[in-house]
């Protein structure tokens, strides 16, 4: 039933785009034809109706668009769409070019207008799509079976992010290991290795993950062999995993395989270059349109709640750790803790306005000064006190790493909920995992996914705002 409904959802998902492909062609066709003769009678006209319906179909084979389309995030699903939607564009011109833009009824104005609808009314179905997915998004997993070969700390920490991660799409059966007391859930053990690819071919298993050690390479080596020989996919979980090493980018020198500990995309220049652009433009943007108008107002607020300046200034740590004065609107009366002592719920230092201010993340906006300066940029991990830098980097091993990257306005991990007064070193932990996850992850898209959810977060009010 379950398989059914995932079925019926891709189905649906696959329809809607052709019938917004197809609706902003008809749509474009009223638009530029000034005689408005019906579409469905137009012999020049039903030709291109078929062209572009093809050419949607071999640009969305090229970028496998439609496969696990239940399992990916919404940033890979937007990325999957604008890639096929620009090898669509890129295939109708050259279509286009070809036979002419007279014989067809296609003309500039034409192109121009359907596919302009077109981007636009997917953009917006794909964001209902994902919403939809969402609302019920576990039972529409795209289940693949799978065993675990091995037992030890390995196994069962991706037995774990097997059952936290569904939407990963991964079903663990169950263990196989020569020995049954050391699998940590006895109810999933299966039997030896020796047994595995006989279960594998009888249970119809789609994957085999080995955790097995390198001393056990003579096993791996015959699994591999006997998977490979049924098409049955063989993973296999690095022993060096065990000592806290995560592999995620590997380089070649010569013959010789050299693991980075960490994949860091912007690092890679051009990743640096768009997410520059795009601070310089967006921070222009909002500092024309909206700070420009609310600055004088906010002055005049804050002046006549409190005594003190307008701008709070603190010095904050930034990329590599070089400190930088952080510019935000004064949302405290005046006080000689604001550099060492976090704001706390019902804190008795904030105003009526700042508390307004504070919810709604409108003091943050002088930081757009901030990010074109360059030293900050739109989303990134939060930048943090002095004080608190140096305090939490000796509580936890990762927490410098976060400084890899400029800091943001907005990042991973104010979205996520990780953000306010910080009590414990947990909570401090959680949001240092999210922001080197973000480090790890950065896209373009991811960006914006991020301010669209700031945005959001703000309109509907955060529970941490304070």
């Amino acid at each position: 039933m379950v398989h059914r409904y995932a079925t019926f959802i891709k189905t649906i998902n696959l329809t809607f785009d052709y019938l917004v492909l197809n609706a902003s062609m008809v749509i474009a066709y009223y638009i530029v034809d000034k005689v408005h003769i019906l579409w469905a009678t137009n012999k020049n006209y039903l030709p291109i109706v078929l062209v572009f319906n093809l050419t949607w179909l071999l640009s969305a084979n090229l970028t496998r668009l439609y496969d696990k389309v239940l399992n990916r995030d919404a940033v890979n699903t937007y990325r999957n769409v604008i890639k096929t939607y620009l090898i669509f564009i890129a295939l109708i011109c050259m279509i286009v070019t070809i036979i002419g833009i007279k014989a067809y009824y296609i003309t500039p104005g034409y192109l121009v207008y359907s596919c302009t609808l077109f981007a636009i009314t997917l953009w917006i179905w794909k964001l209902i799509f994902l919403s939809i997915r969402k609302s019920d998004r576990a039972s529409l997993y795209d289940s693949r079976k799978v065993i675990i070969v091995g037992s030890g700390r390995i196994s069962n920490d991706l037995h774990d992010f097997f059952r936290g991660n569904p939407d990963r799409g991964y079903k663990l059966v169950g263990f196989f290991d020569d020995n049954p007391n050391s699998v940590g859930d006895i109810d999933k053990y299966l039997g030896s290795t020796d047994d595995c690819i006989d279960y594998v071919l009888n249970n119809k298993i789609d994957e085999i993950f080995c955790t097995l050690p390198v001393a056990e390479s003579q096993k791996i080596e015959k699994l591999l062999s006997d998977a490979e020989k049924n098409l049955i996919r063989f993973r296999i979980i690095p022993e060096y995993y065990d000592y806290g090493i995560k592999p995620v980018l590997i380089q070649s020198f010569g013959h010789i395989p050299v693991i980075s500990v960490r994949a860091e995309p912007l690092e890679n220049m051009l990743n640096r270059f768009v997410k520059r652009l795009f601070d310089i433009c967006f921070s222009i943007f909002i500092i024309v349109f909206f700070f420009s108008w609310l600055f004088p107002i906010l002055a005049i607020l804050i002046k006549l709640e409190s005594k003190g300046p307008v701008l709070f200034k603190q010095l904050r740590s930034g990329r590599d750790n070089n400190p930088f004065w952080c510019y935000k609107f004064r949302s405290m009366r005046v006080n000689n803790d604001s550099d060492s002592v976090q704001a706390v719920r019902n804190d008795r230092r904030i105003t009526r306005l700042g508390a307004i201010m504070r919810r709604t993340s409108i003091d943050e906006l002088p930081q757009f000064f901030n990010v074109l300066k360059g030293n900050m940029s739109v989303v990134g991990p939060r930048p943090h006190m002095l004080s608190h830098t140096i305090q939490y980097s000796q509580l936890i091993d990762r927490f410098m790493v976060r400084h890899f990257l400029k800091p943001g306005i907005t990042g991973w991990a104010q979205v996520k909920g990780l953000r306010g007064e910080t009590r414990t070193t947990e909570a401090m932990l959680q949001r240092v995992e999210a922001d080197v996850w973000y480090l790890e992850n950065w896209s373009f898209l991811f960006d914006m996914k991020i301010i669209f959810l700031t945005v959001w977060n703000a309109l509907k009010g955060e529970e941490n705002a304070f």
